[in-house]
């Protein structure tokens, strides 16, 4: 079963292009082995009432399987180690 990312973002976020673009690379390295969804916020009710059961309060936050990781942009290594870590 793949690992799930979830990188939770808004569109006026200026860290969240960084965020995205790292779990763009963990895909890209890791393939199948993840399932990268990209969370938009303020597109969404559905959405943001994940991020608050999340109890997400800043963006960009990454959640892997369930699991709040990172807040903020993490580089791409921090974010593909810590996927490997998990495989």
């Amino acid at each position: 079963m793949a690992i799930k990312v979830e990188v939770f973002s808004t569109n006026s976020c200026p860290h969240c292009p960084a965020a995205i673009d790292a779990a763009q690379k963990a895909k890209d390295k890791l393939g199948d082995a993840i399932d990268v969804e990209i969370m938009k916020i303020d597109e969404s009710m559905e959405i943001r009432q994940k991020a608050i059961d999340y109890q997400i309060m800043a963006v960009p936050t990454i959640v892997i399987d369930g699991e709040v990781v990172f807040v903020g942009a993490p580089s791409d290594f921090e974010l593909i180690e810590k996927l490997e870590s998990l495989l």
